[in-house]
């Protein structure tokens, strides 16, 4: 009557009951989001879009869903290798009941931490590792744990994304301060130099391809393991 709850050992390894499988399923689904955020390449691309965007001078175009929808397919671009390669090694397997549960969960984080310490920057790595007091034989790759590595990568992400719009940036400021001084020095103060600047700086962005120039720089940003 309470069910087949259980939690079945065996000498092959950890097997959970069905029920506990679609608990977790569904948990791990609510989560979904914070997960994309934490262990993929979404953020550095979604702050980047947004940040050009508005050095662009349009807050509002492209649209935010716009902008969320382009940032989710680049990151699936990006990870697509992680993807395949947690889909051959750790899903078919366990599908076809040759893996454990234990082993399932090893293998699919396996590529995702080789993808993330690659990304990650010494500096953030070692802040969090100093904060959690990480003795010197465990800060090495295979023993770094998931609560120094995550903060560590998410910060990373946040500091590369910054550095990628700083240099962005800078000739749609040139163009404003160009636009500025010309304005003021024909004596034109009542007219907004923006009115001026935001065609030319759209010009320029489409007559570079701005928009696939900045995919394709996000893209390269990564590096993608030789995973086994």
């Amino acid at each position: 009557m309470a069910g087949d709850v259980t939690v079945q050992l065996t000498t092959e390894g950890v097997k959970l009951a069905t029920p506990i499988k679609l608990l977790l399923l569904l948990t791990l689904l609510s989560l979904a989001p914070s997960l994309l955020i934490m262990f993929t390449s979404f953020v550095r691309i979604v702050i980047v879009l947004a940040l050009i965007r508005q050095a662009i001078g349009t807050p509002t175009i492209p649209p935010n869903q716009v902008i969320i929808s382009l940032a989710l397919f680049l990151t699936f671009f990006i990870m697509y290798p992680i993807f395949q390669k947690i889909y051959n090694n750790a899903f078919v397997p366990y599908i076809k009941n040759e893996i454990t549960d234990e082993e399932f969960i090893k293998r699919t984080g396996a590529p995702i931490r080789t993808f993330m310490l690659y990304n990650t920057q010494k500096s953030s790595l070692k802040v969090f590792m100093d904060l959690a007091n990480l003795p010197k034989e465990d800060r090495v790759p295979e023993k770094i744990p998931w609560r120094v590595l995550i903060p560590a990568y998410m910060v990373s992400e946040i500091k590369t994304a910054f550095e990628i719009v700083f240099l962005l940036y800078l000739p749609f400021l040139v163009i404003d301060i160009v636009v500025a001084t010309i304005l003021i020095g024909l004596g034109i103060f009542m007219l907004p130099p923006t009115v001026i600047s935001l065609p030319l700086k759209i010009i320029l962005f489409v007559l570079i391809n701005g928009w696939e120039l900045l995919a394709k720089t996000l893209v390269k940003s990564y590096h993608i393991p030789n995973l086994p």
